[in-house]
């Protein structure tokens, strides 16, 4: 074979491309390249988008697992609630029937003892539902915004309750919506009933400590309270009906470089979350023959939302 003829290029396998720092330097300001124009113009966009339609049955099936045990689990926690819940309702719904049946027979021999002793008859309280349309836009408030307003008969002071017990007062009354402050607001104070030992007092708003509760101040150190007593309205302020649920005391603090006592309640009506409520008249609008004139009514059912001081 004629030399000529023969090729002097080396093989493929000793072929010498571009070096390893020509291919880094390309390679890096190509990425740099690219990263300030995507920055700039968003060119990655419509790859990005075309890549997460492609790869998102994938992503799907990957999820699926995940996601079966997580039902699963819901539904077995859910079952278990459900039926938790069914209980506590039927021996909550035997417990009111009970209650119930002696309503008629109680109220009968109230009303023959206040006679006897000439007091006078207790008022009828009206009431009317109503539903929580979403709270009050002001973080440093506890208050709610609920579907009844003036042309509905909604008073100033109106007391507010749920299933559980006393939830707030009426504030302020539009035409067609109220505003309600919970009983954890810090400026509302409401005075209290201990059905235990029969001692009043008054419960002021704390909407800090443990999420929401009431405080009882300026009660002594040796003041007969204990962990687990039921407060209730006392029916003294004019405005809320005598007996409602209120709290009940959960902390009591015996401190004893301090005269008082500090004693924190938790309400009984569902502060956070209410979607129905019940809007009672007040007291002394329910009276069969009122003495005070509105002006006076008013002051009065708005009294207990001052703000108190020591």
């Amino acid at each position: 074979m004629p030399l000529g003829t023969l090729d002097h290029t080396p093989p493929p396998f000793f072929k010498q491309g571009p070096s390893a720092l020509s291919k880094l330097v390309f390679c890096g300001a190509l990425a740099l390249f690219l990263m300030v124009a995507d920055s700039r113009l968003g060119i990655s966009q419509p790859v990005r988008a075309v890549a997460i339609t492609v790869l998102y049955p994938v992503q799907w099936l990957a999820m699926q697992p995940g996601k079966l045990l997580s039902s699963l689990s819901i539904y077995t926690s859910t079952v278990s609630t459900a039926q938790q819940t069914e209980a506590q309702a039927q021996q909550k719904l035997a417990l009111q029937a009970l209650r119930a049946s002696q309503v008629e027979q109680l109220t009968l021999e109230n009303k023959r003892l206040r006679q006897l002793l000439g007091l006078r008859e207790l008022p009828n309280i009206h009431a009317q539902a109503a539903e929580v349309l979403y709270d009050a836009a002001d973080p440093y408030t506890r208050k709610m915004i609920i579907d009844r307003g003036m042309v509905h008969g909604i008073a100033l002071g109106s007391p507010v309750v749920d299933d559980a017990g006393v939830l707030g007062q009426v504030t302020r009354v539009q035409p067609l919506t109220s505003e309600v402050t919970l009983l954890i607001d810090r400026d509302h104070a409401i005075p209290v009933l201990n059905t235990r030992t029969g001692a009043r007092s008054v419960a002021y708003g704390d909407p800090v400590t443990r999420g929401g509760t009431l405080e009882l101040r300026f009660m002594p150190s040796n003041a007969d309270v204990k962990e687990g007593d039921l407060l209730s309205t006392s029916g003294v302020d004019g405005v809320y009906p005598p007996g409602l649920p209120i709290a009940k005391i959960a902390f009591v603090d015996r401190r004893s470089d301090s005269s008082f006592a500090r004693i924190y309640c938790d309400p009984q009506a569902m502060s956070l979350g209410a979607k129905q409520v019940m809007v009672l008249q007040p007291v002394m609008l329910s009276q069969p023959n009122p003495q005070a004139t509105p002006a006076a009514t008013a002051a009065s059912a708005a009294s207990s939302h001052r703000k108190a001081t020591p």
